[in-house]
Parts: C-alpha cells; structure tokens; sequence
C-alpha cells in the first residue's frame, strides 16, 4: 500500500502552501484494484503462452504476429505497473529497506521473464527486410509497426540467445543494482547549513542547492561551501560507483561491437553518430554565448567576475518565496493562454493525485515525469523548495506530463519518444509560461529578472548540458585508455569541460571540482544529457513557429504530443515543419538563444542595471 494519499494542500495553512507539503501522489490505482504479487502471476502466464513462439517467428502470419504483439502489450502493461509501482515507492524514501526489498524482489522476477523472451527479438532480427516489409505493411500492425522495425535496427548488435539471456539474468544483479546503490547514496546526501541561513539540522542536497539563487553573495558562497562539505563524505565510493559502471560499459559496448561509448545511446534515440556530433560542435562552436552573458551577468551583480556558485544567482532585488497555489496557478493560466486542452491536462495532476510534491528526508533529489503506462496516467515528482525557478520546474515537468498523457492513444508500443524528442514538450511548456509572465510585467526589473532566468534556462539547457557531454566522453575515453580514474581524476576533467564552456567568464572554485558526483544521469542513462540540447533547441524552434503562426499552429503541436514515439524524430519534426536533417537547423536553434541574450541585455539596459564591476 502507499503511505501517501491524494490530500489537496490546505490553503489556509500558509506553511503547508509555501513546502506544498500536502501534495503527495496516490499510487495504489496503479494495480488496478490487485496486488503486486497477482499482477506478476498473470504476466508470468503471459510469458509461458509467448514463449511457445519460440523458433515460429518466421512463420507467423501478419494476423498472427499482430495476436502476438497484442499479449506482448498485455504483459508490457502489467510489468510497466509493477515496476512503476514499486519505483516511485521507493523514490519516497530511498533509505526505506522494506520498499528496497519490494522493488529488488519486482525486477528479479521481471528480469526472469525477460530472460525467457529474449529469443524473440533476435529471430525477428533474423528475418529478411522484404519479408517484414511484407508482413508490417498490414494495417493490423500498425499500433506496434514502428516499434517492430526499430527493434531491427540493433542487428549488428546483437549475442547469440545464451549470451543474451546470461547479459539479461544479470542485469539486476549487476549494472542495475550499481544504479540503485547511487541513487541511495545521493539521497542520504546531508547539507549542513550554518544557523544564520536557516540551519537547525542538516538538510538534504535539494535544499542545499537551491540557495545557489539567493540575490546574497555571501549566502550563495556559504551555501555552495556547504554542498561541496556535504559531498565529501562518501565521494570516493560514488567515484568507484561511477567506474564500476564504465566498466560495465565499455565491456557491454565491445562486446556488442559498438564504434563508441555513446553510439548504443545514439541507436536508442534514433540518431546516427555523425549528426549528434554535428549538434555537440554547432553548439561547442557557440560557447561565446554563455561566456558573453556570464561576463554581463558580473556587471549586473557589481561583481568584477563570477565564481561558480554566482552563475544561478538571481538578478531579481529580492529572493522571493512562491507558494504551491500561486505556482500552480501561474502555470495553469499560462498553459490556458496557449490551449485549454493543455491547461485541463496539467489542472488533472495538480487536483488528482498525480503529483509528490515536498522535499523529504531520503527522498530521490531532482525532478521527473514517469509515463506509467498508456491505461493509466503518468505522476510528477518534484522537491519544492519555494523558489522561484521551481515554478519552471513544474511547467517543464508537467509539459512531460502532458505529452505521456495526449501520447497514451498509441499505446504501450508507441507512447515513449526517444530522448531526444522527450524534451520538446517540457521545454516548451517552460517557455509558454516564461511568456506569458513577461506579458503580464510593467516593472522594467522584474522583466529584466525575467529574462534574465528564461535565457539562463536555455543557456543550463543546451551549453550546460553540452558541456556534461563533453565531461562525460572525456570520463568514458579515460576510463578506457587509463583504466580506473581517481576521484581527483574526475575533478580533473569536470573542471576541464565546465572551464571550456565558460572560458574566462567565470571562476571555478577548487569545490567545485567534487560536483559531478551527485549528477544521475552519468550513472543510469549513459550519454542522455545531450537531449536536453536537442529537445531545447528543436523546442525554441517549434515556439518560434508558435510565435509566426499564432493560434493557427496549436493543431499541429497537438498532434506531435499525440504522435509519442510512432514514428522517427525526423517524421516527428515535420509535423510542426521542424527538418530534423538540415544541418543548419542546430544553428538556427542556436540563433534563437543568442537573441535572447539580445533582449536579456536591452532589459538590463532598461531597468538600468548595468553597472562597472
């Protein structure tokens, strides 16, 4: 059972509004009325009836495949619930053993059954093109026929069927179990803040960071000493972490015959190697850009240059807290302003049960959307913190929301986007909302302090992120020719690739270099971070449309949400005339951000806040 209800906040109780401390997601409809263990016994059925497919696959009729793909539908459901279930238990409390125990016991049965289907995909790998051509052109296929060729696309890659299902059998035990021990660590992460910030006990990372806003120097200086003392404890075993699951990798990767340490994540997201390189270097080439406001940015705070811990401050004259309902609101008007359809979507989270909102002790840091599955609905989670960039949090995450929920129609096969997609509708989301602020701002400040935040989201989003692509390729490249790196050796290269970025604009502290230990998509999603850049900029791009072609275009954008993962990223982006294979679109996308640098710096102008160091 969970331990958290559907309580809506009390709005009469202003702390509780201020921590949203009362929004907590309802989990239990996730099993449908059953259990666990009920639920996993029916997917064991399903696993037995698909396994008498096994040398057959060559065989089956398009009429049988579709009867084929429908129970491996079913089985998806019923595992995505499960697995889901016991997950976002867990990101409750990661130090909780007993939901500890529960998701281990889920993925060592769900792991099992995998392993008995592995022969599956590699007959249907063994098939010849015109063959499954034949069979996929059936209209009877069509809610599974984009997943099925895709599947192919991994045939040079793939093990002989006992390689596999060894690989498959321990995953739980290996890669995975690293992953989760991670995220355990990160979690049970304390910041101790002194007493003139607050501090009457330690306070989780979330916290910790988030002070790195205040518009106070000194504040944001103590705060930043504070993280790095907090991740010094336990630094050493997030960096053997780390290198056990390079390891893991590169041999995964020599294994599969992969030419890199980031070709199995372009595969994944659809994308060769050749034109996420082109995305990195068209961004790398405009490093200019945060390294042109970063040295603005220093005039504006009377700084003569910025440390680490100044580049999230806030240019605002004060640091003020949002509560819950003023947030939300804020974030329903804006995303009314562009569709209502939308706005009655995201209403659904914030009155349904669909979000877990507070900061808790030993809960999972950060931010997420998890789809679930299409027959059910997906859940935010957040860490609110009251400030004023956790009201973009909640627009980016319920624009994830949004797309999982409109992409439900086509259903278990075809719901999820690649990575590279999965950002589009969260950023934009953000960006709606960033506007429709603006237009309600007469204050020359608070439309500079406006600015200000959106072109630093985009700079966070696309150079950032870029940059952490370029730390982690260095780590992957090093693990590989020097064998296992030292923590100092991965300060070392973090401080490279970060320095890179921000040139001479802003100082590195040497805490600063400690940083990388915390960041979870290193260790679960090897070679994500370079979506974000992607979804950033081809989102710009679709807002940039929006813009043009005013309430014309929403149609459109509908239609990309409801789309999910049917069809290519480039097939998508022609729905909202995006070409995905121009090579210049990446600069385009780029040209955007530098205009807002533009508009950042005639706000600065008209608020007078540009002053000498």
């Amino acid at each position: 059972m969970s331990d958290t209800t559907d309580t809506p906040t009390d709005s009469t109780n202003p702390d509780a509004d201020l921590t949203a401390g009362e929004v907590a997601w309802d989990l239990d409809p996730l099993l449908d009325g059953s259990t666990v263990d009920r639920l996993l016994d029916r997917a064991a059925e399903l696993v037995a009836e698909l396994s008498n497919l096994r040398g057959t696959v060559a065989e089956l009729s398009s009429t049988a495949l579709a009867q084929a793909m429908h129970t491996f539908g079913e089985l998806e459901d019923l595992q995505g619930r499960v697995g889901n279930y016991v997950m976002l238990r867990l990101t409750e409390d990661m130090q909780d053993p007993e939901r500890g125990a529960a998701m281990m016991s889920v993925q060592e049965r769900l792991t099992t059954m995998a392993a008995g289907l592995v022969f599956f995909e590699l007959e249907w790998a063994e098939l010849g093109d015109e063959h499954v051509e034949s069979l996929l052109a059936d209209p009877q296929l069509d809610f599974c026929a984009h997943y099925l060729r895709s599947a192919r696309r991994y045939r040079d890659h793939l093990l002989t069927e006992p390689e596999e299902r060894l690989l498959t059998e321990k995953s739980t035990s290996g890669a995975g179990a690293w992953v989760r021990l991670f995220n355990e660590l990160t979690s049970a992460i304390e910041v101790q803040l002194p007493e003139e910030l607050g501090g009457d006990g330690p306070v989780g990372l979330e916290q910790g960071l988030s002070l790195l806003q205040h518009p106070d120097r000194e504040i944001r200086a103590t705060a930043a000493a504070a993280v790095t003392a907090g991740l010094a404890p336990g630094l050493r075993t997030r960096g053997y972490v780390f290198n056990t699951l390079l390891l893991d990798k590169s041999t995964d990767d020599r294994l599969r015959r992969y030419p890199s340490w980031i070709s199995a994540r372009n595969l994944a997201n659809e994308a060769t190697d050749d034109s996420v390189q082109a995305l990195v270097d068209a961004v790398v080439a405009r490093y200019d850009i945060p390294q042109r406001w970063y040295t603005l940015k220093a005039q504006v705070l009377g700084l003569e240059r910025l440390a680490d811990y100044d580049r999230m401050a806030s240019v605002a004259d004060d640091e003020s807290t949002v509560g819950w309902s003023e947030a939300t609101q804020i974030v329903l008007d804006a995303y009314d302003s562009f569709s209502p359809e939308l706005a009655g979507i995201a209403r659904r989270f914030v009155d349904e049960g669909w979000i877990d909102a507070p900061v808790r002790p030993n809960k999972q840091p950060g931010a997420f959307c998890a789809y679930t599955v299409p027959s059910h609905h997906p859940y935010v989670m957040l860490n609110w913190t009251s400030r004023n960039r956790d009201v973009l949090t909640l627009a980016h995450e319920l624009g994830h929301g949004v797309h999982a929920y409109l992409s439900r129609e086509q259903g278990v096969f075809h719901q999820s986007t690649p990575l590279t997609l999965a950002e589009t509708a969260s950023v934009f989301g953000e960006t709606v909302t960033n506007a429709a602020l603006l237009e309600r701002l007469d204050d020359p400040n608070e439309r500079f302090a406006l600015s200000a935040a959106s072109l630093e989201d985009s700079i966070a989003t696309v150079f950032r992120q870029v940059a952490m692509n370029r730390f982690e390729d260095a780590v992957h490249r090093s693990r590989r020719d020097e064998g296992e790196l030292s923590p100092e050796r991965f300060g070392e290269l973090w401080a490279s690739s970060q320095q890179d970025m921000l040139g001479d604009s802003v100082e590195l502290t040497d805490g600063y270099r400690t940083w990388w230990s915390y960041i979870p998509h290193f260790i679960a999603t090897p070679g994500y971070v370079y979506a974000y850049a992607y979804g950033q900029l081809l989102a710009l791009s679709v807002y940039a449309r929006y813009t043009e072609r005013g309430d014309s275009f929403v149609p459109a954008y509908l239609e990309l949400l409801r789309a999910g993962g049917a069809h290519d990223p480039e097939t998508l982006g022609r729905i909202v005339d995006c070409d995905l294979a121009d090579p210049g679109f990446w600069s385009a996308g780029l040209d955007i951000i530098d205009r807002q640098l533009d508009a950042a710096v005639a706000a600065a102008e008209a608020a007078g806040r540009l002053r000498s160091a």
